[in-house]
């Protein structure tokens, strides 16, 4: 990774990545996969992941590989800000199981990963975040590269066609692996964060003025911790060609505060305004992936 110094990002922003991924390198990876007959179809079969992260800390995730001939192509369904990890997207129909792997982490805290660390909603937002190395995004950062490593080995994938979609983990994850070809990213957190948290009083950035108005004193810890994950610190190492979605205008998160990060990008992007309706976004998600990853 190459960033400059400023840009809403700590000036030590590479080093405190380069630390973390050494770690994740320290670690074993320890896959243990079980077939789940209950998820499994006519079209795909469906196994349970156990894998290691940093701390260690042991992850689960949903693994779907089509029964047709491989190599395929890959889609990870990062972790949402939610306490449940789904094996597919609402709606993903058994028709597109077949066509590629698709492949949903539980991070540290969610379910099936939640021993010894139970993720709280609301509150996981501030857990540790008064120091940047005991942050518990640090670990959710590296669990998510966790799982890209794990899609990219897999011997059924084409490495050529390896999507990351989510919220701003894809973008994080795209950044600090290559093995990304694609990103559909929905930013929701990490982007001058304090400022866009008060902005707002909606969840879950709301966890942030709550906590602030708690202990005021600390807004310095939490401003230089918030610093080393903010998007346009990602952005220029994302080389993966990319769908960004983001608000109407005058939204907390529309086109013209996202153009530091459209603008950092290190491959194409296609930015999306959402339409606020699951179908027709889901559509064009869809719609766009499928193109990508023909």
């Amino acid at each position: 990774m190459t960033h400059s110094a400023g840009s809403g990002h700590a000036a030590d922003f590479d080093a405190y990545w380069r630390e973390t991924l050494a770690e994740l390198a320290g670690t074993a990876t320890e896959a243990d996969v079980e077939p789940i007959p209950l998820r499994s179809s006519e079209t795909a079969t469906t196994y349970g992941v156990h894998l290691t992260s940093i701390g260690p800390y042991r992850l689960f995730a949903y693994l779907s590989v089509p029964n047709g001939e491989p190599p395929f192509p890959a889609v990870f369904h990062l972790p949402k800000y939610a306490s449940v990890v789904n094996p597919f997207p609402q709606g993903e129909s058994n028709g597109n199981r077949g066509d590629s792997v698709a492949f949903s982490l539980g991070a540290r805290g969610m379910r099936n990963a939640d021993k010894p660390f139970v993720a709280q909603f609301p509150g996981l937002l501030t857990e540790g975040i008064d120091d940047p190395a005991a942050y518990v995004f640090r670990g959710i950062v590296a669990d998510c590269v966790r799982g890209v490593e794990y899609l990219a080995g897999r011997p059924e994938i084409d490495g050529t066609r390896i999507a990351a979609v989510g919220g701003d983990y894809a973008l994080m994850a795209a950044s600090l692996t290559k093995a990304i070809t694609h990103v559909v990213c929905t930013p929701q957190l990490f982007l001058d964060t304090l400022t866009t948290a008060r902005a707002t009083t909606a969840y879950p950035l709301e966890e942030l003025n709550d906590y602030l108005r708690l202990y005021p004193k600390k807004a310095g810890a939490v401003a230089r911790t918030l610093s080393y994950f903010d998007l346009r610190g990602f952005a220029p190492s994302v080389k993966a060609t990319t769908l960004l979605i983001g608000g109407s205008p005058a939204e907390a998160l529309d086109r013209a505060t996202l153009q530091p990060v459209i603008g950092g990008l290190g491959g194409e992007v296609t930015f999306y305004e959402t339409a606020h309706s699951g179908y027709t976004d889901g559509r064009y998600v869809r719609e766009w992936l499928a193109g990508q990853l023909a």
